[in-house]
């Protein structure tokens, strides 16, 4: 779906002046404690009828993405003193500063020839200052959604100073019936959960959707031929094709590397399980890792020089970190219990991981060198970590406990505050975050 961004023509000279005498309204990102920073986001204004749901509906995804961070807290529409009626009019700041709103996020909508035209703009309300300048989206009405995220995203990025993450997809297994008898297919949602739609059927079990770094592919692990192979599936076209093994080996855990030319994955032959790496184009396959004990779930660090894994050749599931050609392999966790599922992070400083000690899954983070390890969840049973595009936020499985129990989806920010849930159609695990959609 094509989303066409362009630069509004505004001025910005008194702009920088203003945010130059006051400084920039910018939420700084700790460890700590955040006090979540008030807005308001009027409808948007619809400039024709037609367009008039299209602006409700706009401002209500833009305000569920900010409250969704944790970071913004949205001032409800019945504590407004002015109303938003025309985008070009003048800001009524005193009016806003009166409710308390520090950022204001006004927009107008319109309907142009089968197009959906969107224009947002940002303002620091206590420095009397657009942040930024205004930008405007259009494409087919459809992609509503779309633009929504993308204007959050803006907004998101504008006040953080951080990357976005809303306008991205999530792939996972979406899972039915009893517990003994789950039913997988592979799907693929907006990552608030919204347009879910099907990949493949419940006729086999699925496991470990992966996007390719530009998120128009997913590897994933079948067992419709009763052994597991991986399969690289075309979002868009739903094609797909099978990875070539070798005869007598069962390959699983793949994961792309940055290039997206390049696949690495786990092959098991002999009930020796190894990291191999597979160049697509040519079909040349290369082993990385050659020891008596399991190596597996390999993640590639962002620069395509590194790989992480997991390992049990030091007698317990641990991680471990090599050159992306093999060679030797420096341990990297050292605390009590399990380590496994690691994922290097999209900013390159921190790897994500399962850990399993005294009867608990947690959802943890650690520097790639093992320092500064931190364990952001607890439950029964967490598993699976994945990253957003910024960095920012994980999102895992948690399945609970018992014949009755179920698994779904949750995310987390990185200083381990904000745990939510993600809402699914049916139960849901093995999730994968795509990149920004382009």
């Amino acid at each position: 779906m094509r989303i066409l961004l362009v630069l509004l023509i505004l001025p910005l000279i008194s702009v920088v002046s203003a945010q130059a005498q006051t400084g920039p309204l910018r939420i700084e990102i700790t460890e700590g404690v955040i006090e979540p920073l008030p807005f308001a986001a009027p409808d948007f204004v619809a400039d024709n009828a037609q367009a008039a749901q299209y602006g409700r509906d706009i401002a209500r995804v833009i305000a569920a993405d900010l409250t969704g961070t944790g970071l913004f807290r949205e001032i409800s529409s019945n504590a407004f003193i002015s109303q938003i009626s025309d985008f070009s009019a003048p800001v009524q700041y005193a009016d806003w500063k009166a409710i308390n709103a520090q950022a204001l996020i006004t927009g107008g909508v319109s309907l142009q020839g089968g197009q959906l035209v969107v224009r947002f703009r940002v303002y620091d309300v206590f420095s009397n200052a657009e942040l930024g300048s205004g930008l405007q989206f259009a494409g087919p009405p459809e992609g509503w959604r779309r633009m929504a995220h993308k204007v959050a995203d803006a907004v998101y990025s504008r006040i953080t100073g951080e990357g976005g993450y809303f306008d991205s997809r999530v792939v996972f297994v979406s899972e039915s019936g009893p517990k003994n008898d789950r039913r997988k297919r592979l799907a693929i949602m907006d990552y608030d959960g919204a347009n879910v739609q099907y990949l493949t059927d419940a006729s086999s079990i699925v496991l470990a959707p992966r996007f390719s770094p530009t998120g128009d592919r997913v590897l994933y692990t079948s067992y419709e031929t009763g052994a597991p192979r991986i399969y690289v599936l075309d979002v868009g076209s739903v094609q797909r094709r099978v990875l070539e093994q070798q005869e007598g080996t069962m390959s699983f855990a793949p994961r792309f590397a940055p290039d997206g030319n390049t696949v690495v994955y786990s092959l098991t032959q002999g009930g020796n399980s190894d990291i191999f790496k597979l160049d697509l184009r040519s079909g040349q396959s290369q082993r990385l890792t050659s020891a008596p004990s399991i190596e597996t779930a390999p993640s590639f660090s962002p620069d395509g020089n590194r790989i992480v894994f997991e390992s049990d050749r030091s007698g317990t599931q641990q991680l471990y970190v090599m050159p992306a050609n093999g060679g030797e392999a420096q341990r990297i966790s050292f605390g009590q219990g399990r380590y496994g599922t690691p994922v290097w992070s999209p900013r390159g400083d921190l790897i994500a991981f399962t850990k399993q000690n005294k009867g608990r899954f947690h959802i943890g983070v650690m520097r790639v060198d093992g320092s500064e390890e931190r364990l952001l969840t607890a439950s029964f049973l967490d598993e699976g970590p994945t990253w957003a595009p910024n960095g920012r936020v994980i999102m895992f499985a948690r399945e609970t406990r018992g014949e009755q129990g179920s698994v779904s989806l949750y995310s987390v920010d990185i200083t381990g505050r904000n745990l939510r849930p993600v809402r699914t159609p049916e139960g849901a695990s093995d999730p994968a975050w795509s990149p920004l959609q382009n």
